[in-house]
């Protein structure tokens, strides 16, 4: 019962702020005026606010970004041992700071190091921490360029990149950041600049436990979905996760801007049911998820599991197991990769379950912006599919779906299986699939798995493998340099093109697309899709495991 009430509320909390808070959001990237901070901003790097980008040179601006903020975090993880606050930790090595940057500047937040002994308070608050605003804005500001693709009235013109990051950064993430972050400190999160302390266990041993600021952090790992936990082991740790009701705000802050931003859309489209429709596929992939990875942990398969009732191996007991696989489902349904519990001790269809939810290229609500424009990629393709049983021009929100539209959308949902799979294969062939703690189906699900986050931009681990080698660190942080910014240009070369276009006015033969049919066509396509791509490798791996 414990269990239901908390999915329930969770629930409830999200229907109930969905229309104020993307109206909010709503009004944020489509005003026109600037207060007197983003006024100077803009006067320091030399961008005119009022000017607007073409897809070109919005694409060109957010690479650029990306590039320096890899440079320059790259360079601050080197030469920690030399700055304030470091806490006498040695520079990262080169292959962990390459891995590091790269997945922190990708919003993936992927970490082959542990916190609390690698990095120190500086590198955490203005590098990490800085990243897990600017990467979270950099992918809401894609999302609202789509939409203005899809809104535009044959202008070609995606508003302006420097200006959409300023205020979604200024205005939406850092005033909740701050408040999340006093409730975290009321309810006993860390925050502050100790090197540590050290405490005599109850066996007599020293332990040394660090401080730092903790909360600060935490707010915007959640509601930036970006998951990189100050402690290695994440939300599990209570310094970062103290009790069940902060894993509850947790959650629905990981939830909160994915599953408002359809609301941002239906205004900005003109068509509010259009964002109704969008934000029903997400709810019905969502619930089912949930419902299944709880499902599969509460009636574990195995003797022990059976004996006691469930399946609480790599859980939290001040979670328990509806706790726990809710927030397996929500960071993996989301790009966060936060964790509260261990995936690797997941029964096999258990831990299979948020394998599927980032391959499901994570539209349940999906990251931060990257949820919202994968789901309306796949909105294209299915309206695609059906024109064909028609035989028609498939038409979406006004704008006709061509030759050019689908190639860039058929190469959007390509790049990252790819990624998944050859980066497998290459695992597998060159033997760097040792380092993984278990061998046959188990150990292909921990590789699998290890992909599958880094190229969904999600973060989450697995565990059970070793990744800290230079192979290893290379291999992801490619997935996730690729993962994050070839389907991101993508998108916004689509955007272009349908920025370009003349609204084409609906006709007795034009698909509905804010009707229940349409939600299930898309829910359809999306789990197709997964299917036809990834079946072959789940039945390799936790399929057979939970079969056997």
């Amino acid at each position: 019962m414990a269990g239901w009430l908390f999915v329930i509320t969770l629930l409830l909390a999200l229907v109930a702020v969905h229309r104020p808070f993307g109206d909010y959001m709503y009004k944020v990237v489509s005003g026109r005026r600037n207060n007197v901070v983003e006024r100077g901003i803009y006067r320091l790097v030399g961008v005119d606010p009022s000017a607007e980008q073409t897809w070109g040179v919005y694409a060109r601006s957010v690479l650029a970004f990306s590039a320096v903020s890899i440079l320059f975090l790259y360079l601050f993880l080197r030469i920690q041992d030399k700055l304030w606050l470091s806490l006498g930790f040695a520079g990262v090595p080169t292959h962990i700071a390459w891995n590091t940057a790269v997945s922190f500047v990708t919003n993936t937040n992927w970490q082959a190091y542990s916190g609390e002994s690698t990095m120190g308070h500086l590198v955490q608050m203005a590098g990490l921490a800085v990243q897990n605003f600017v990467s979270a804005s950099v992918g809401i500001a894609v999302a609202v360029a789509l939409i203005r693709g899809f809104a535009g009235r044959k202008t070609g013109t995606l508003g302006n990149f420097w200006v959409d990051l300023t205020r979604i950064t200024l205005r939406v993430l850092l005033p909740i950041c701050v408040l999340a972050t006093l409730v975290f400190m009321i309810a006993g999160m860390v925050q502050n600049l100790s090197g540590g302390t050290d405490v005599t266990t109850l066996t007599g041993a020293t332990q040394h436990i660090t401080g730092g600021p903790v909360a600060s952090q935490e707010a915007i790992k959640e509601l930036g979905t970006n998951g990189g936990g100050f402690y290695n082991v994440n939300s599990a740790h209570p310094f970062e996760n103290p009790t069940a009701w902060t894993n509850w705000l947790q959650i629905f802050l990981i939830l909160v801007i994915p599953f408002s931003l359809p609301r941002v859309f239906g205004r900005m489209v003109g068509q509010l049911r259009q964002g109704y429709a969008i934000v029903a596929v997400m709810a019905v992939l969502a619930i089912a998820s949930i419902a299944l990875t709880v499902g599969f942990e509460v009636h574990g398969a195995g003797t022990v599991p059976q004996a006691v009732g469930a399946a609480m191996e790599g859980k939290e007991v001040r979670f328990g197991i509806p706790n726990s696989a809710t927030f397996a489902s929500a960071t993996t349904l989301t790009s966060t990769g936060a964790v509260d519990s261990f995936h690797d001790s997941y029964t096999a269809f258990g831990g299979m379950m948020p394998m599927i939810n980032m391959m499901l290229g994570e539209v349940a609500p999906g990251g931060v912006g990257s949820g919202l424009y994968g789901l309306l990629i796949l909105a294209v393709i299915t309206v695609f599919v059906a024109g064909l049983m028609v035989g028609r021009t498939p038409e979406y929100i006004g704008k006709k779906i061509g030759a050019r539209e689908m190639k860039l959308a058929s190469l959007y949902f390509l790049v990252t299986p790819a990624l998944v799979l050859i980066g497998t294969a290459a695992a597998f062939a060159t033997g760097n699939n040792s380092t993984a703690l278990n061998v046959g189906p188990h150990g292909l699900s921990e590789v699998l798995y290890a992909f599958t986050s880094a190229a969904n931009n999600n973060g989450s681990a697995f565990a059970g493998i070793t990744v800290n080698t230079p192979w290893w660190d290379t291999a992801l942080g490619l997935a996730m340099l690729i993962g994050r910014f070839l389907p991101l240009v993508l998108v916004l070369a689509l955007a272009g093109s349908l920025a370009r276009q003349k609204p084409v006015p609906e006709s007795e033969g034009t698909l509905p697309t804010h009707k229940p049919l349409f939600v299930g066509m898309v829910v359809g396509v999306t789990v197709v899709l997964v299917a036809l791509t990834f079946l072959p490798a789940l039945a390799l791996g936790p399929i057979a495991e939970g079969l056997s």
